[in-house]
């Protein structure tokens, strides 16, 4: 994954290598100077945005915000002219199920009524005239009368009620086929414009706005356009602020990455940073500017691209170069850096271990190699050797003690491996 791995090598792409990420890279570099400007410069570039898609909405032709118009007036006045109300569903439908049930529920009030009166109150009363006969007699049947009389008063009462309910129960034709109406538009409303009637309340609103935001629009993308002028200026002195500070810094990174190529034996190696200034006013994430990192490899020849360099072993340096510069600012934490040492001997071999030495500090570094200088710096080695058996080529790697670590540094640093190669090793490790 490119933000977790940043493979370093004769023909991989690398981060450096794109372009885009270039500018993130400077603005890295200058963070503590950029930072601040950059955090509110996005806050307006996201309005900026949403201004233009506003705008862009509100710009249709007149034959097409008619048609929207009527169509959103003929919803208006559908909706309208349903008169609805909330909780009405349910009420109707509640009645509606009485209606239904018009019939059943009759007959059972009938039935209740019917015992009460001609079963249970007659019985109450005739139990309330015995026990009016020993009231007097003990404290305990006086409060028991009391009682069964409450308890009569109640079922009279109930009485009258289920009356009355009984009573209620009747509905005309034309009642039903009313309420079935209103609950059909209601359903059919439901189906155009919400899944309650307060969806279709809430939906009603939002076409009112929609139809004063049209019929307003001129004055509304006046308004937005105003506003839109207001952040344009706003991200413009942030612009010029943020290339600015991209100017200034781009020349101590020049400075800071050439020191780094000398060390390297490219003294004839000159990097430059490219910034465009964009005067279209054509607004990115980062602002109006364009950051490109050159590279002139040799004395007379032109910058180019860092994409363009044809040598790996030149390349493999001058990454290596950045890199140790941006190493406190580069997100990436781990580091493959495949045969960096392609092409490179004596001096330059010194320099690139020490840079990788370096580098190792803030990142986790993977380095494949075949110089005795740069496996001596390894806090870690690995042997990786490929062997043929049952005729398929596979390939191992093991991990080296100490001892193992000076006979393989050793064996590359001479080709054999003898008490004077053995003691270079060791020279080159108690250095490193």
């Amino acid at each position: 994954m490119k933000t977790l791995i940043d493979i370093h090598g004769q023909h991989e792409n690398q981060s450096l290598l794109d372009e885009s990420t270039h500018i993130e890279f400077l603005d890295s570099f200058s963070e503590k100077e950029i930072n601040d400007i950059k955090k509110e410069y996005i806050k307006f570039y996201k309005r900026f945005n949403e201004l233009k898609d506003e705008i862009s909405k509100n710009f249709g032709d007149d034959k097409e915000k008619q048609r929207e118009l009527d169509l959103l007036r003929y919803q208006n006045r559908e909706i309208e002219d349903a008169n609805l109300k909330e909780k009405e569903e349910e009420e109707l439908e509640n009645i509606r199920s009485k209606i239904l049930n018009s019939e059943k529920i009759s007959n059972s009030l009938q039935e209740a009524s019917i015992q009460i009166s001609n079963v249970t109150i007659d019985s109450i009363s005739s139990s309330v005239r015995a026990l009016e006969k020993i009231e007097k007699m003990d404290k305990k049947y006086e409060e028991s009368l009391s009682t069964l009389k409450s308890i009569y008063y109640d079922i009279q009462e109930l009485s009258r009620d289920l009356e009355e309910y009984k009573d209620e129960v009747y509905f005309d034709e034309e009642a039903r086929n009313n309420i079935e109406e209103r609950l059909d538009l209601i359903y059919m409303l439901k189906r155009k414009y919400g899944n309650s009637v307060e969806e279709i309340l809430k939906y009603s609103e939002e076409i009112k706005q929609r139809i004063e935001k049209i019929e307003n629009s001129e004055e509304y993308v006046n308004k937005l356009k105003k506003e839109l002028k207001e952040v344009i200026n706003n991200m413009e002195d942030m612009c010029i602020k943020m290339n600015k500070i991209r100017y200034e810094y781009a020349k101590i990174l020049e400075q800071r990455i050439n020191k780094e190529l000398i060390d390297l034996e490219m003294q004839n190696a000159k990097f430059s940073v490219a910034i465009q200034y964009n005067t279209n006013k054509q607004f990115g994430v980062n602002g109006l500017d364009k950051v490109e990192f050159m590279i002139c490899t040799n004395i007379g020849e032109d910058n180019k691209s860092l994409a363009k360099i044809a040598s790996g072993g030149e390349m493999s340096r001058i990454m290596l170069a950045i890199k140790n510069v941006l190493a406190n600012v580069d997100k990436i934490p781990t580091m493959v850096f495949d045969e960096i040492d392609t092409g490179i001997s004596g001096k330059a071999a010194n320099s690139v271990s020490e840079k990788l030495k370096q580098i190792s500090n803030k990142h986790q570094v993977l380095c494949v190699t075949h110089l005795a200088n740069i496996a001596a710096k390894g806090d870690y080695n690995y042997y990786i050797s490929k062997n043929v058996e049952e005729n398929r080529t596979k390939t191992s790697i093991k991990k080296l003690n100490e001892e193992e670590t000076i006979k393989e540094i050793a064996r590359i640093a001479s080709g054999n491996i003898n008490d004077i190669a053995i003691e270079h090793a060791k020279n080159l490790r108690k250095i490193a």
